[in-house]
């Protein structure tokens, strides 16, 4: 069983589980179809040069074909608590960079680390631990899922915890990330609800509406407030209904919001993952794991928070009234099903797993697209999209062995 660990420990590089992928020259990756942000290229090359794509290959570089292969940027996960057997809620600064590079394994090159619902103190910690780590860029920032959400979309988090978004306390909260907050999940509905919202705008800080059981009318105001995204759309909210539409209804049809979508299986049907793509439209979807402790990893029994959870059969669920607990997914299934299952375009898909939430982020000058300038952060998939190399900062993490 995965049991938390504390917050001690001082944030230090990661172990290296990669080695250069350039050696002493370039690298010219050739033939391989590339998505980029302009649409797909047949018979393309992306060329790497350091740790950055580069627009013209050095006359040292070295060529290897790729031919049958498809390139795309590396993944960014918004959302996601563990993975490889250890937290990012409770672990120590090893669990963490532990968890980091299982996703990394699956393409996930950029990833925010969530918690979950806690004591005050005890988040203000862990805030201060995944600071560190975010500082020296092991990842991209911290969000806060929790403690400010609605008792009767609790999901897996401990119900006796939550509390009211009061500002002073989210402030708390930012303050202890001492600039590292990203995002923070609220039911803004509640008391303070939207102040709160106020107060993360202000600062530059996502506001996600989420585990809410707000009105349409309710999260319409959230958003005229600042609310830009919407945490696991469908999932831990009123369900969609033709004279209660719900927050559903309001989070698809307003064009500032960006829905999150756990693309598992388990989380959503597919007619609700459609639903999601055909009214928000490619350019506001971004995929998430909402991984915990058992992606990347395997079934048995965990901790999320204070609650333990049973994985069976890949899926998380809570011992105590069977509450789906997260997922066990990774992103690089997230695009194989995306692509061979649900029926998306890969171009949609890459906008889903990368552009989109990079430019949430504010990171797509530098990562979410294979653009010359930016870092050399990508995935190489295979005829039937299986992920068979990952680069990140011009490193295989995963070498696909072609020569």
């Amino acid at each position: 069983m995965a049991t938390p660990l504390g917050a001690r420990g001082t944030a230090r590089p990661a172990t290296a589980h990669a080695h250069p992928a350039t050696g002493p020259s370039p690298l010219v990756l050739s033939g391989a179809t590339v998505v980029l942000p302009t649409g797909t290229v047949q018979d393309g090359r992306v060329i790497v040069d350091g740790t950055r794509i580069a627009g013209s290959a050095p006359e040292n570089a070295r060529v290897v074909d790729v031919t049958g292969h498809t390139l795309v940027p590396g993944f960014v996960d918004l959302h996601n608590h563990g993975g490889g057997g250890a937290s990012f809620t409770s672990g120590t600064v090893d669990d963490v960079l532990k968890g980091i590079h299982t996703h990394r394994l699956h393409g996930t090159t950029t990833l925010v680390a969530s918690t979950v619902t806690g004591d005050m103190d005890f988040l203000a910690q862990r805030a201060g631990l995944l600071s560190e780590l975010a500082e020296q860029g092991d990842v991209a920032g911290i969000h806060f899922e929790g403690p400010f959400i609605s008792p009767c979309r609790k999901g897996a988090h401990s119900e006796e915890l939550l509390r009211d978004p009061d500002p002073a306390e989210v402030r708390k909260l930012l303050d202890a990330a001492r600039g590292q907050a990203r995002m923070v999940t609220l039911a803004t509905e509640l008391p303070g609800g939207l102040d709160s919202v106020r107060l993360l705008a202000e600062h530059g800080v996502i506001a996600a509406i989420g585990h809410t059981d707000a009105t349409y009318e309710q999260t319409v105001e959230a958003i005229d407030a600042g609310a830009t995204v919407a945490t696991h759309l469908f999932n831990a909210m009123p369900a969609l209904g033709h004279r209660a539409p719900g927050p559903i209804t309001a989070l698809l049809e307003d064009e500032r919001i960006t829905v999150e979508l756990i693309n598992d299986g388990t989380h959503l049907h597919p007619a609700a993952l459609q639903l999601a793509f055909h009214h928000a439209g490619a350019d506001r979807v971004a995929f998430i794991t909402d991984a915990m402790d058992a992606a990347g990893f395997g079934d048995g029994r965990y901790l999320l928070g204070p609650l333990e959870v049973e994985v069976s059969q890949g899926v998380a669920r809570l011992v105590e009234g069977g509450s789906i607990a997260g997922s066990t997914l990774t992103l690089d299934r997230a695009f194989q099903r995306a692509v061979t299952l649900d029926g998306l375009s890969v171009e949609d898909t890459v906008a889903a797993l990368s552009a989109n939430p990079a430019r949430l982020l504010g990171m797509y000058d530098s990562i979410g697209s294979l653009e010359p300038g930016k870092y050399a952060d990508l995935v190489l998939l295979d005829r039937h999209f299986a992920l068979k190399g990952v680069m990140r900062r011009g490193a295989w993490v995963v070498d696909p062995h072609l020569g």
